[in-house]
């Protein structure tokens, strides 16, 4: 499959906006779905102070 030139331009700044979002999104998301989920039973509750302590 040959692509055009102009494709290729999308598709690489398709690509590089992906590594981005994916580059400044993954710790604040797995710090969200840590908090959603909560602790586990017995265990101190889970707090920002508790982040950096």
């Amino acid at each position: 499959m040959v692509l055009s030139e102009g494709v290729k331009q999308r598709l690489s700044i398709v690509i590089e906006l992906g590594k981005t979002v994916f580059h400044y999104g993954f710790i604040p998301t797995v710090l969200y779905l840590g908090f959603q989920k909560g602790s586990d039973p017995g265990a101190p509750e889970i707090s920002l102070q508790s982040l950096f302590w």
